[in-house]
C-alpha cells in the first residue's frame, strides 16, 4: 500500500508574536549528559547588564542536526554573497559593556 503524500508534511503553527523575532547578539551555549542549552542574550551599547531574551533546550542528537542544518545553511549563503567575514575580536560585540554613554 502506497503511503499518502501529505505523511511526511508537519503542519507548522507560526503565531505573530513569536514571527517578529527577537534580535540576539550573543549566544551562550551549556550542556550537559541529557541536553544542550542555548541562550540568546541581547547585549546594549553602555547597559551595565545583559539580558538573555530566549532560551532553547536541545537534545544532545538535535543540537547536531541544528549543527548541521547551521553548516550547510552558511555554505549555501556564502555561495550566493560571498564569505561573511570573521571580526577578530573574536565575534564580541563593537562596544564595551560599563564603559562611557553617549551624551546629547
Amino acid at each position: 500500500m502506497e503511503e499518502p503524500k501529505n505523511a511526511n508534511k508537519i503542519n507548522i503553527d507560526l503565531p505573530e508574536d513569536i514571527a517578529e523575532g527577537i534580535y540576539s547578539n550573543l549566544a551562550i551555549i551549556t550542556h550537559s549528559h541529557a541536553e544542550f542549552v542555548i541562550d540568546f542574550v541581547k547585549l546594549m551599547p553602555g547597559a551595565p547588564k545583559a539580558k538573555v531574551k530566549s532560551r532553547i533546550i536541545l537534545t544532545p542528537e538535535h543540537a547536531k542536526r541544528l549543527y548541521k542544518a547551521l553548516q550547510d545553511n552558511v555554505k549555501k549563503f556564502e555561495a550566493i554573497h560571498g564569505p561573511i567575514k570573521e571580526s577578530k575580536d573574536g565575534g564580541l560585540p563593537p562596544f564595551s559593556l560599563g564603559g562611557p554613554t553617549a551624551q546629547a
